[in-house]
């Protein structure tokens, strides 16, 4: 039997084919030092102030296992570069800005000299302006052309928020430079009739990749003057592009490469970052050019107090009897209605839509409770708005009008908020770069700031507030991300061959996997070579082909049964385990059951009901080896990766009482099985090796599948993902390996490089997978270890103890740290 832990998207689109702060750290809440004074006529309180009063309730203190404090930190200042142009220096001296810090004139002086460079400092450092100084410049220069259109750049976000926001900022700067710089955002909310001025006119175009990649590339004739003038590309938060949106963003930009060398241009990439891990890499990667590395933070920093906040466990039982803690989101609802009642500017990163929005409920209900004055100084902010929602929100979050906010990430990617006191992390973000992108969102304006992460019930979130040397002594992550998966480069090749015919000397541009799929894309007939190359032989738009942000396949619509209305719709790979026949679906508070689920016209049919339960999917999940690259001995151990394919089918569904999780019933399902080609590491084990290890055969299973379920949970902190990104199985006796076996696999088509970050960092990561076992309090498992909220087996069988003693036996014979080498 298998045990299966099913990644969040499993489709098959083309067939077979990584320095945080400097801190200090000892053991729990002890090593918090005094506040600096404020300045005068200052009258917030301190970071520091703050934290007693939110740990001054009844069972509060004992909540914080761990405070960090970062101290304030002077700046160090330059000159900008004698080519920036004087007015540009005076339009920043009139917002306020006296003089460069050193990495910003740095980063500067590359551009200037045609060099693409990455700035990769502390957020607030000052990132815009080091590429806007040139940009501005430039843009100024092309203006004064006596023909043509004069230079251009485009800058790229990964939201239409921070697009927004930065569009707001160059204005502002630009206002004293007249009518020269025309900068617009062009994106899908942008207005029919605007966009032909856009396209015409615009000197600054401020988009996402998503736009560059299914509007302005397959329209680039309609470009064409913009483009022809394209002197710089800049790409913001780039430290996002990771995974398979990364390894999409890529490819797209070597697409935009190619286009502009076709119509004479070769523009410098200017890329801003938060701290990374070796970003001058990442960002070649990234665009596939050499990019020099700025990374140097010079900008000053006030004090950062640093909470890890764990909330208590409850009188609740969940499955298997094992104990339950307080929701995240709970307890991050009582914080921000604690803070806004202080009047402490706050904002609560959530990882859901969902999330933000009861955050957002929750706290405006506690709050009427207080003063019926204060719920409306709070609100949620996420995606799905509409553009003027989110300007509005925006709006009253710069001006102070709102005190506290429940935020998706939407708001996290630099958008800039000035003068908050506060910043809750409702939950591990993923990568210690992105906890750190959102605690900086405090402090911005140089005062002192407080952030407190609050736990989930999750392996990770648990061994992290027990183990802050983990994120308060570690560098942050490498950006993982490969260009040259097929499944990813495949569907852009066809997109440039309908851009501009393929030829041989443009493949060398997509990389080495290149030539090899062109013999594939021709027998599929999807391209034609002719005399002048590769055409793209279809109707439709060959960049339709694929969503870069990972989605894949025909979106499943959710439409009420009575009435026709459309509630909203699920992903493809989703669609089997959330609304299959009989499932239970949440939408906007309300519950509905669905009835039908038509895969061939992509329909799940419904209709409103209050059901006493809930559903969950079980499945079977089988892995086959299709090819080992690597293969390392952990004495009679052996640690491998290489290629794989998952065979996983929905097979029935559990109903469960709403409070207690108790199984009311089991029905089945006939749901068509779906295969994944992608990329794994897996392990395996002797006999000899488990009776070293005290483990029997009855034992076996449980340990297997507890060790993988942990396994999972705790990836992230190793490679730049989200446990949704992966899956696992676990096999007593596999039939290609013929021993026991524990697969960690990318959940997506061709691999997206967390099992190889995996592979590398194993003994590492298996390690932390033990220690956060056999630290967690609870006696036979439970959520903060080795229970998953997605095992399509029900958390059944699980054996901890056991699981204890094998990777103990496992690890004692892994090679030092270090190898096998990446």
């Amino acid at each position: 039997m298998a045990f299966n832990h099913l990644p969040a998207t499993m489709h098959d689109a083309l067939g077979p084919l990584s320095v945080t702060p400097v801190t200090h750290s000892v053991p729990m809440a002890k090593n918090l030092r005094p506040g600096r004074p404020h300045e005068s006529g200052d009258t917030r309180p301190s970071p520091r102030a703050i934290l007693d009063r939110l740990s001054s309730g009844a069972n509060r203190a004992a909540r914080i296992t761990h405070t960090e404090h970062l101290p304030p930190r002077p700046g160090r200042h330059a000159v900008w570069p004698d080519r920036i142009r004087p007015e540009v220096i005076d339009a920043i001296q009139q917002a306020g800005i006296g003089h460069p810090w050193v990495h910003q004139a740095a980063a500067a002086e590359h551009a200037l000299d045609g060099e693409s460079v990455v700035i990769a400092t502390g957020t607030a450092s000052g990132k815009s302006l080091a590429y806007l100084a040139p940009v501005l410049t430039t843009l100024l220069d092309g203006a004064e052309a006596p023909n043509g259109r004069g230079a251009t750049a485009l800058y790229l976000a990964p939201t239409k928020a921070l697009a927004a926001d930065q569009c707001r900022a160059v204005k502002a700067l630009a206002a004293p430079l007249g009518n020269r710089i025309r900068p617009a955002v062009y994106d899908g909310d942008t207005p029919v009739e605007e966009r032909e001025w856009v396209r015409q006119y615009a000197g600054y175009v401020l988009t996402n990749p998503d736009m560059l990649h299914r509007s302005i590339l397959p329209s680039h004739p309609r470009w064409s003057s913009f483009l022809r003038a394209l002197r710089y590309v800049v790409i913001d938060e780039c430290h996002t592009y990771r995974g398979v949106f990364g390894s999409h963003v890529a490819q797209v930009l070597r697409r935009l490469r190619r286009i502009c060398a076709r119509y004479g241009a070769d523009p410098v990439f200017l890329l801003a970052s938060a701290t990374a891990a070796d970003p001058a890499v990442a960002a070649g990667r990234l665009t596939g050019v050499t990019v020099h590395e700025v990374a140097d933070d010079a900008s000053p920093r006030g004090e950062l107090v640093f909470a890890l906040w764990e909330p208590p466990l409850t009188e609740l039982h969940g499955e298997k009897g094992a104990p339950v803690r307080r929701t995240a989101t709970a307890e991050t609802a009582d914080l921000l209605t604690d803070l806004t009642v202080q009047g402490v500017r706050t904002v609560a990163f959530v990882r859901s839509r969902r999330g933000a929005e009861l955050i957002s409920v929750i706290s405006k209900e506690r709050l009427a409770e207080v003063d019926r004055s204060l719920p409306r100084r709070v609100a949620a902010y996420r995606g799905g708005y509409l553009p003027e929602e989110r300007r509005a929100l925006e709006r009253a979050l710069h001006s102070g009008e709102l005190i506290g906010l429940a935020a998706t990430t939407a708001l996290e990617l630099g958008v800039d908020v000035s003068g908050l006191d506060a910043v809750l992390i409702a939950g591990y973000p993923g990568t210690r770069a992105s906890l750190w992108q959102q605690a900086g969102r405090a402090g911005r304006g140089g005062q002192g700031a407080l952030a407190v992460l609050i736990a989930r019930d999750d392996p990770l979130d648990t061994f992290l507030v027990h183990h802050p040397e983990a994120l308060f002594q570690q560098p942050v992550e490498s950006t993982v991300l490969d260009p040259d998966n097929p499944y990813v480069l495949a569907p852009h090749l066809c997109a440039a061959a309908a851009e501009l015919p393929l030829t041989e000397e443009d493949l060398s541009l997509f990389g080495p996997s290149a030539p090899g799929l062109m013999p594939q894309l021709e027998a599929a007939k999807l391209l034609r070579r002719r005399a002048s190359g590769w055409h793209w032989t279809r109707r439709e738009r060959a960049a339709d082909l694929t969503d870069i942000r990972g989605g894949g396949g025909r979106p499943v619509q959710i439409v009420e049964e009575g009435t026709g209305r459309l509630l909203g719709t699920v992903d493809e790979s989703a669609a089997h385990t959330s609304v299959h026949e009989g499932a239970v679906h949440l939408h906007q508070g309300r519950t509905y059951l669905v009835r039908r689920l038509d895969l061939e016209d992509s329909v799940a049919l419904v209709e409103e009901a209050v059901p006493p339960y809930s559903t969950t999917a079980r499945d079977t999940t089988t892995v086959s080896v299709l090819d080992t690259d690597t293969e390392v001995p952990w004495g009679d151990a052996r640690l491998c990766y290489g290629s794989v394919e998952v065979t996983n089918q929905v097979v029935s569904f559990l109903r469960r009482k709403l409070v207690t999780g108790e199984v009311l019933g089991e029905t089945k399902l006939d749901l068509p099985p779906r295969t994944l080609r992608t990329r794994a590491v897996w392990w395996t084990v002797t006999d000899d090796q488990l009776d070293a290890a005290r483990i029997i055969p009855e034992q076996l299973g449980g340990a297997l599948h507890a060790a993988e379920h942990a396994s999972i949970g705790m990836l992230p902190l190793f490679a730049t993902c989200d446990r949704w990104d992966i899956g696992g199985v676990s096999v007593p006796l596999h039939p290609d390996t013929l021993l026991p076996t524990v697969f960690v696999y990318d959940g997506h088509p061709g691999g997206a490089g967390f099992a190889e970050r995996a592979f590398h960092t194993a003994r590492a990561w298996l390690t932390a997978t033990l220690e956060a076992i056999a630290s967690c309090e609870c006696d036979a498992g439970c959520p903060s270890c080795i229970q998953s909220p997605k095992c399509g087996n029900g958390n059944d069988p699980l054996d901890k103890r056991a699981a204890i003693r094998l990777l103990t036996q496992l690890l004692a014979s892994a090679p030092e740290p270090g190898f096998p080498a990446p």
